[in-house]
């Protein structure tokens, strides 16, 4: 979040300077390498540097006479499903101790961009007040929550559908207006409400399209069960307008650094208000329980044991577009088919060396698509990447000792495989339905 809010924000024109506490990822940066993989990135990034808007540093004093300054830092989910807040409070620490030794502290704007629970907001501004400062003279606290989708996150900051600003701050309200204008001229709304309705937006938004995943796995299921195919299913409902058909793709659950934290983190909110938030807790189970049925399933296909099985995966990120492998799902099938016996030989475009720091050496990893099928007795699909939706059938067919497909994402047509020949098997659908 905070390197390509950065680098958007550089790129719009704004002068921006990036600090982080990891010496090696800031000189990496300066250098124009991207520590992360997204679409359009690396470009941006070496051209907003080259052009001067754009520096990268260690050294949080540097970054203290800015007008605005956003946090945008780790946010993780505790043993109890909690946001960890330390991370947030201590960089509003520091900031205070800088400021507050200053003669003419001026006026900063402090923005949560990370995702942080309700009250968050209050608690910086209180550390920022424990040190003096005063609140709507010195500093006023911002909730600015992103809405960025991973593998297309320039484009959604470029281009919002919406911008939320969480003030009571007229002044403040004004600022960052008039920061994000020139992101919305085509008309797209800039929201400002409380600080509380803001950081509650960001949670209540990630849970409800989580709630649409586990919601459709659950029909896909249930499909199974009844002879019904999910496809048409999704279909026919995806198009109520009322219901819309994002979010609405069955497959082995969801993952990534957003939706399980922030569920969790909802959940735990609402938790200690004493609410039972119970759709929070089905959404949770859901996925708990999607994320190893289709290792489950091919556990079965071979008789309960995977010993002495090769396992070929394509896949490996949480999602197509993307090296992050946080809770992703493809990892669980791959957990599962270790378990049982199994020798994992995976390939994905982005996600082999974000792997292989959790798996180390207990799979095996490949070049390229094709490479792992050599010598496997089945092939599992597992992130939805677009070079895996053509690809070449009869070469699958020769290289796989057995032509067996488990297709957790539902690329590829039922009756198509059957043309084919292969042993095929996918989430909510007729083994050979159309």
């Amino acid at each position: 979040v905070g390197l390509v809010t950065g680098t958007c924000f550089a790129e719009m024109g704004f002068d921006v300077l990036c600090v982080d506490i990891d010496q090696k990822k800031v000189d990496q940066l300066n250098k124009g390498i991207p520590t992360i993989y997204e679409t359009g990135l690396e470009m941006l990034l070496q051209r907003n540097i080259r052009e001067k808007r754009l520096a990268f540093t260690t050294e949080l004093q540097k970054a203290t006479g800015a007008d605005v300054l956003f946090l945008a830092l780790p946010t993780p989910p505790g043993g109890d499903g909690a946001a960890d807040l330390s991370y947030v409070k201590k960089a509003a620490g520091d900031l205070a101790d800088i400021w507050s030794a200053m003669d003419v502290p001026g006026y900063h704007v402090v923005v949560n961009k990370s995702t942080v629970p309700v009250g968050t907001a209050d608690a910086v501004r209180s550390i920022l007040e424990s040190k003096g400062l005063v609140s709507g003279e010195h500093f006023d606290v911002v909730s600015n929550p992103e809405f960025l989708r991973e593998g297309v996150a320039l484009a959604d900051f470029m281009k919002p559908e919406r911008v939320v600003i969480g003030t009571r701050s007229e002044r403040a309200a004004n600022i960052m207006k008039a920061i994000y204008e020139p992101f919305v001229r085509q008309g797209n709304p800039i929201l400002v409400m409380d600080e509380r309705s803001s950081e509650m937006t960001k949670y209540a938004a990630n849970s409800f399209l989580a709630t649409k995943i586990s919601f459709i796995n659950e029909v896909a299921n249930l499909c199974e069960e009844v002879g019904a195919n999910v496809d048409q299913v999704r279909q026919g409902i995806g198009l109520d307008s009322r219901i819309g058909n994002l979010f609405l793709y069955p497959g082995i659950g969801f993952g990534g650094s957003c939706f399980p934290k922030d569920v969790q983190a909802l959940k735990r909110t609402a938790d200690e208000n004493g609410y039972d938030f119970q759709i929070l807790d089905a959404v949770l189970k859901v996925n708990d329980r999607q994320r190893l049925q289709l290792a489950e399933r091919i556990i079965a296909r071979f008789g309960g044991s995977l010993q002495g099985r090769r396992i070929a995966v394509w896949g490996l990120a949480f999602k197509a577009l993307t090296d992050d492998v946080r809770e992703s799902p493809a990892h669980y099938v791959i957990e599962g088919l270790l378990t049982a016996g199994a020798d994992v030989v995976a390939f994905d475009p982005e996600a082999m060396e974000t792997t292989r720091i959790v798996f180390g050496d207990r799979i095996r990893y490949g070049t390229e698509p094709y490479e792992v099928l050599e010598g496997a007795d089945a092939l599992a699909v597992l992130t939805e990447w677009h070079e895996f939706r053509r690809p070449d059938f009869d070469r699958v067919r020769e290289l796989l000792n057995e032509p067996v497909i488990f297709d957790g994402r539902n690329l590829f047509k039922p009756h198509r495989m059957k043309e084919l020949g292969f042993d095929y098997s996918s989430v909510g659908r007729p083994d050979y339905g159309a």
